[in-house]
């Protein structure tokens, strides 16, 4: 007789054993269902820290740039469309703006966003302070015309009304925060092959990157330096990065953390090589949503988590949360409408009604950066002159100018006009209708203006001639930069001919 041990049934079966091992990869050893109070309410304090960056980075550019003395006056863009478009511009250009475009009102609402900014970071009215910050923003984006005209605007604003709907119920808000950064990063990857640009499907655009980026920092001339093979290798895991990786977002909790890092890794060798203000710290703001309570427990010191656990919010009511569910269903087919003309398809009119009804409110962007990659670098140089004969150049504060003046960081701090000034370079001068303007402050030696510059030759006596030089500037060799040069510079051309104020 065979001891009960023998029996087939009390043999394990090879299904049971498999079982546990792939449950453990997948979720690790944290089997209850994952809790996300502590993430939620660190997300959202830190997302105070981007809206103060944000706002505190606009409200020290923003007489120069639109006020009343500025490049693109806020008034002028109010008469202007106010007296033709009726009650429709509260819809088209919904902004606060339409009550007084004034240079008051143009800092109140800069530094209200501040401190908003703050009243979330210590979570005072948390959900009043992010309804109100989205609304300053919006603002502040129509009113800054072409100076707030970058992706990482709509970028912070989609992401604040998710986080108001988050502050409402936690898990669609999460999930809906995760589809954000999904089509961020994957259609940041999807546009790069879409523009059949040779350098992105050869694997060649890292090296032109680093030293062609609008803002380089101190570390991109030693990134440009690097082995061609490691850059190509390089730009082959950002494709990984960017079109893989934002599937494991949706995957089981550990392929989560994958992702999670990989995205992390991606943002933080941007961020050493690229001043791009807070985008990227606001993308790996994101990447803490791919993570649960368990997973910050283990990082983070015990008494931080202690903190976190006790002012955590709780679940929201089963209503509430079934209104965020219905809206997010309605942000997502939107961004799938978006998504769909993207990749150029051609949805129902109908869709396209709906996208356009609330397209105004920036709820939904479409995304994408960096598809095409520029191979050479070309600066404007500006001169100004008492003579005609002797010219003095103007000195930015961060863009390259001077040969010998080391890259330098700005973040989370974006300088518009400098990154103006890279858009130009790029664009015929004809197109360009903020520069024109621009050297006319610089001719009337504007105080507002020139307190954007570094440097400003004329600051006792405003120039008779300004004129903009073409030069093209690459990242010096080893040589030269032992002898203190950092840029390599040869001149093209006349970006903007000679140009004087018109005598009365």
């Amino acid at each position: 007789m065979q001891e009960a041990s023998d029996s087939p049934s009390a043999r394990p079966d090879a299904r049971d054993l498999v079982r546990p091992r792939i449950s453990l990869f997948l979720w690790g050893r944290d089997y209850g269902p994952p809790r996300y109070d502590s993430v939620s309410f660190l997300f959202l304090r830190l997302f105070g820290l981007i809206y103060l960056a944000a706002f505190t980075s606009f409200g020290v550019q923003a007489l120069g740039l639109i006020g009343s003395h500025g490049i693109l006056p806020l008034a002028e863009l109010v008469e202007a469309i106010g007296g033709r478009a009726g009650t429709e511009r509260f819809f088209v250009m919904p902004m606060l703006f339409w009550i007084s475009a004034g240079d008051f009102a143009l800092q109140a609402v800069c530094w209200a966003g501040a401190g908003f900014s703050l009243l979330l970071i210590f979570n005072v009215l948390p959900r009043l302070s992010l309804f109100v910050l989205y609304v300053l923003y919006l603002s502040l984006l129509y009113g800054g015309q072409t100076f707030m005209s970058f992706q990482w605007d709509t970028f912070l604003l989609e992401t604040g009304f998710l986080a108001l709907l988050m502050s409402f119920a936690q898990t669609p808000g999460i999930w809906l925060l995760r589809w954000l950064l999904f089509r961020f990063m994957f259609m940041s990857g999807v546009v790069k092959l879409l523009s059949a640009d040779p350098n992105w499907w050869n694997l060649s655009a890292l090296q032109y990157h680093f030293f062609t980026q609008p803002l380089p920092t101190p570390l991109a001339w030693y990134a440009a330096h690097l082995p061609p093979f490691m850059l190509r290798s390089a730009t082959a895991g950002l494709f990984v990065v960017e079109l893989v990786l934002p599937f494991l977002i949706f995957c089981p909790r550990r392929l989560r953390f994958f992702a999670g890092l990989g995205i992390l890794l991606l943002q933080s060798c941007i961020l050493i090589t690229g001043n791009y203000n807070w985008f990227n710290l606001q993308t790996m703001l994101l990447c803490l949503l791919l993570f649960d309570d368990a997973a910050l427990q283990k990082i983070l010191p015990q008494r931080l988590i202690k903190v976190l656990s006790a002012r955590a919010q709780q679940q929201a009511r089963k209503t509430v949360s079934r209104l965020v569910g219905a809206l997010g269903l309605l942000l997502v087919f939107l961004t799938l409408v978006q998504m769909d003309e993207r990749f150029g398809g051609s949805p129902p009119a109908a869709m396209r009604e709906i996208d356009q009804l609330i397209e105004p409110m920036h709820l939904v962007s479409s995304y994408g950066l960096f598809a095409v990659m520029t191979t050479q670098r070309e600066e404007i140089v500006i001169e100004g002159s008492q003579d005609g004969i002797e010219w003095r150049a103007y000195e930015f504060r961060y863009k390259p100018g001077d040969v010998a003046r080391r890259p330098l960081w700005n973040i989370p701090h974006q300088p518009r006009l400098d990154w103006q000034m890279w858009f130009a370079a790029l664009d015929d001068p004809r197109n360009v209708r903020w520069f024109p303007r621009f050297l006319e402050r610089l001719l009337e030696n504007e105080p507002a203006v020139t307190a954007l510059l570094e440097k400003n030759p004329f600051a006792d006596r405003r120039p008779q001639y300004i004129r903009a030089q073409f030069y093209d500037y690459t990242f010096t060799g080893d040589l030269e930069k032992s002898r203190g040069l950092w840029w390599r510079r040869r001149a093209v051309g006349l970006y903007f001919p000679v140009v004087r104020l018109k005598v009365e």
